[in-house]
This record gives structure tokens, C-alpha cells and sequence, in this order.
């Protein structure tokens, strides 16, 4: 079925000119409706529904910028396309910035009006789609934050649904930044354990003995620090769901107590002889592929077939480009609001850049770059300017020797050693400061990382929550 063609609201009080431009629209099939002055057509509105309105600036009575106030006061995502005079185009431009869609110039050129309303229409309609997507998510998948209408992501929500219900163990892979942590909230969200607790764990994040301290417990005397008893995150998500992310990093002694919970669910806590009886349901999470590690000898077959019960491929944001509109715009909204900004929108020509990258960092460097952008915007209307250069020039995404200043006394040493801190900043930032990550992506253990990071004396920022997919 196609897509209709859109509405629009011409107000306007020459009848001349809403004639004029009614028939160039009707003939493209849009329908249309108009108005004299700025009263009936905010009445019209709050009765009908458009999809774009054509506002003449000049009107007799409330004014073309009253107007348009009071349209974002009864409908924020309907767009406003200024009709003005070539003589004020000043007034069209500070209409743009309070939230304007476009402008079109006395007298007009009927090709670019067209085009104009068409980009209008079509902005409305994807956002009212945003909307309604939003809206049923949320109903199937409460407030795990997912957005996307591309078929990739639309399969894995259809997954989600079918697992939710059952007490099998999931296996959630995907690169870096993909979501996996929100898949794993969404599938808790739709289960029977929903009111019960979803319980993360960090596996990459923490040393053996501390790591199975935290999952099981331990009793009082367990090691030095352990002047009393204290629960572990099992008996913390007992009827509920643990969620182990980065599970190919954890060690073979807790590999084997893990699968000891799976099989027979129970657990001892660290340095005690007490059973615990326990029913959480496992989800884990990895963006390496286990199957290798398993054939290394790095990692449990035993425990691989175990956890791979339902495996979900999270599909990077470069084979979805399409959900880059949505997610733009739900960042957007998020830090406007979180930075107490009126509500901004990306140009069509700084959307198209993120449109074209290729996202290595996925989601979360696109939520990283999208709130640099509103953080550092002054205008309603983000341009290209603010997204930076390594997004619209990717060979620049790294920094390269030619950004080093060289001289006779400048030894390699210094050279090579002030590159190497630039690259790990800069891929510590992509991954949202996560140094497993990091680690993962330059193909280095992580304690070598962490020793870098010592030796360059880089301050690591606390770790950004989980993004949206």
C-alpha cells in the first residue's frame, strides 16, 4: 500500500495566493484546507489533523510568529513552513530558529514548494511513525528503550517475544555498543519474572575472587575483608533474571561454578560448606565470538552449549541505517531535555552525514556524538558544523602523525608515545570509557590496556550507562 500524500494548512490572508497554492498542491494529489487569519487556523488545527501548515508571516491580528507559538503549544511535531516576503527574510530565518520547518519566498518558485512541503510531509509522517512505533514498544516491551522500524531489529523484537516466556538460558551477541544489555531488560520486561528483579554484571569489569564474591556471596572470614556474611547477586536475582555481559571474559574456576548453577541451581557461597537453592533466569551477553574461544580452550564447551540455548544476533547500526532518523531524534530529545534546552532538531545535511557513516562504535557513538552536538548547539537547528570531523571525514577519525608537530629534537619515542595515548583516549571515549571494550577492539588483553592507560596517566571517566538500540 502506499503512502498517502499528505495534508496541508494554508494560512494566508490573500485568497489569491491560498487559491494559487491550493491548486498546485491539489494537483499533486495533497489535500488541503486554509484559513484567513491566524484564529481560524489554529482552529482548524486543534480539529484536524495536517501534516504541514504553510503560515503566511504578515496577518491581520494575531501574527504570523504568534501563530506559530501557539502550533507548538497544540502540536510540537506539526511542521510550520513560513511564507514571507523577499524584503523579510530576517523575520523567516528568527521564525526558523523558534522552530520553523523551512521558509518560501514571495513570489515563489513552484518546484521548490513543492519540495519544500514534500520534505515537510515527509518529516511529519516519520515522526508520527516514530511515535506510533514508540508507543507499542512500549507496550510489549515496557521501558527498555528500543527504537527502530528496520526489519533486522524488528526480527530480533519478534524473538524477544517468542523467548520471554520461556526459562531457557539466551546467548545475546553483537558488536560493541549494539544494545545488548536493553535486549536482555526486554526480554526480563516481557517474562513472568518482570516484577521481579533484573540483576547486571560487568564479568570483564572485576578479578576472579571478587567476581565470584559478588555473584555468590561469601561467609564471614572468607578472606581478610570479610568481616561478615554477605548475599551475592544470585540471591539478589532469585525468581528474578541476571544478566552476565561480556561473559567470554570471565576464568575457568568460575566457569565451572557457573555451570553449576545452570545445571543443578544451587550455589555455595565463597569459603562456606552451606547449599543454596536458587531460580534466576541467565542472560548473557558477548561481543567476541565464544565459539572460537571455546575451540582455543579458553573458554567451557560444556558451558558454551549451556548458554546457547536461544541465541540472539544483534545486527550492527551500519546494516540499519534506516533507524538513524528515530534514534537521532530520541537522543536528541533526551539531552535537550536533560540540559534544559528547548527542543532542537539535526539540518536534513548534518542527518545526511550521520546517515553516511559507518559507525564502528554503533548506537553508542552515535548517542555520544548526538550529545555533543545538543550540548554544544545554540541554535534550534543542528548543523554539520557540530558533528565532528571524524565523522565526516572518517580517515581523519584517528589522529595520524601529520597532527604531531615534528622537529630536529623531537626523538620517535616521544612520537609513537604521545600517538599511542591519543588512539586509546580516542577509542576509550567511542566505547563510552569501557576498557574491556577498548581492549576487544585493539586485539590486546586487557591487562595490557590498563597498563597503557597507567603508564599515559589517562583519567578514566566513570562508564556511560547502556545505550538504546
Amino acid at each position: 500500500m502506499s503512502k498517502r500524500k499528505g495534508s496541508v494548512l494554508i494560512i494566508d490572508d490573500e485568497e489569491e495566493i491560498r487559491e494559487s497554492i491550493e491548486m498546485l498542491l491539489n494537483s499533486e494529489g495533497i489535500s488541503t484546507g486554509h484559513a484567513g487569519d491566524g484564529e481560524e487556523g489554529l482552529k482548524k488545527i486543534e480539529d484536524n489533523f495536517y501534516d504541514v501548515v504553510l503560515l503566511d508571516l504578515m496577518l491581520p491580528g494575531k501574527s504570523g510568529m504568534e501563530v506559530q507559538k501557539d502550533i507548538k503549544r497544540i502540536d510540537p511535531t506539526l511542521p510550520v513552513v513560513i511564507i514571507t516576503a523577499i524584503g523579510a527574510l530576517e523575520t523567516a530565518v528568527t521564525a526558523i530558529k523558534e522552530g520553523s520547518f523551512d521558509y518560501i519566498a514571495k513570489p515563489w518558485n513552484n518546484e521548490k514548494l513543492l519540495v519544500v512541503v514534500g520534505n515537510a510531509i515527509k518529516q511529519r509522517q516519520l515522526m508520527s511513525e516514530n511515535v506510533q512505533l514508540r508507543r507499542a514498544l512500549k507496550e510489549r516491551f515496557g521501558d527498555a528503550n528500543i527504537i527502530g522500524k528496520s526489519e533486522k531489529i524488528l526480527n530480533v523484537l519478534y524473538l524477544v517475544t517468542q523467548v520471554a516466556a520461556s526459562r531457557s538460558t539466551v546467548l545475546v551477541q553483537g558488536e560493541s555498543g549494539t544494545g545488548k544489555e536493553l535486549i536482555a531488560k526486554a526480554i526480563h520486561l516481557k517474562s513472568q519474572r518482570a516484577d521481579k528483579t533484573f540483576v547486571p554484571v560487568n564479568s570483564g569489569s572485576m578479578p576472579v575472587d571478587l567476581l565470584e564474591s559478588t555473584l555468590f556471596g561469601h561467609v564471614r572470614g572468607a578472606f581478610t575483608s570479610a568481616i561478615s556474611a554477605k548475599k551475592g547477586l544470585f540471591e539478589v536475582a532469585d525468581q528474578g533474571t541476571i544478566f552476565f555481559d561480556e561473559i567470554g571474559t570471565i576464568g575457568a574456576e568460575t566457569q565451572a561454578k557457573l555451570l553449576r548453577v545452570i545445571q543443578e541451581k544451587e550455589f555455595m557461597r565463597l569459603g562456606g560448606i552451606e547449599t543454596f537453592k536458587v531460580d534466576a533466569r541467565i542472560i548473557a551477553a558477548t561481543n567476541v565470538d565464544l565459539k572460537r574461544l571455546v575451540d582455543e580452550g579458553k573458554f567451557r564447551e560444556d558451558l558454551y552449549y549451556r548458554l546457547n540455548v536461544i541465541n540472539i544476533q544483534l545486527p550492527p547500526l551500519r546494516e540499519r541505517k534506516e533507524d538513524i532518523p528515530a534514534l537521532v531524534e530520541f537522543f536528541t530529545k533526551k539531552y535537550c531535555e536533560e540540559n534544559g534546552k528547548p527542543p532542537y532538531r539535526f539540518s536534513s545535511e548534518a542527518l545526511k552525514v550521520l546517515m553516511d557513516y559507518h559507525w564502528p562504535g554503533n548506537v553508542r557513538e552515535l548517542e555520544n556524538v548526538v550529545e555533543r552536538a545538543v550540548v554544544l548547539a545554540h541554535d534550534e537547528i543542528i548543523g554539520r558544523n557540530l558533528i565532528p570531523e571524524g565523522i565526516i571525514s572518517p580517515s581523519s577519525r584517528f589522529a595520524t602523525l601529520s597532527s604531531f608537530p615534528l622537529s630536529k629534537d623531537t626523538s620517535l619515542f616521544e612520537v609513537t608515545d604521545a600517538f599511542e595515548r591519543r588512539v586509546i583516549v580516542e577509542m576509550l571515549e567511542q566505547t563510552g570509557w569501557s576498557q574491556t571494550e577498548a581492549a576487544d577492539n585493539f586485539r590486546i588483553p586487557l591487562s595490557t590496556l590498563n597498563q597503557k592507560i597507567k603508564r599515559h596517566g589517562i583519567e578514566i571517566k566513570k562508564k556511560r550507562d547502556r545505550v538504546n538500540v
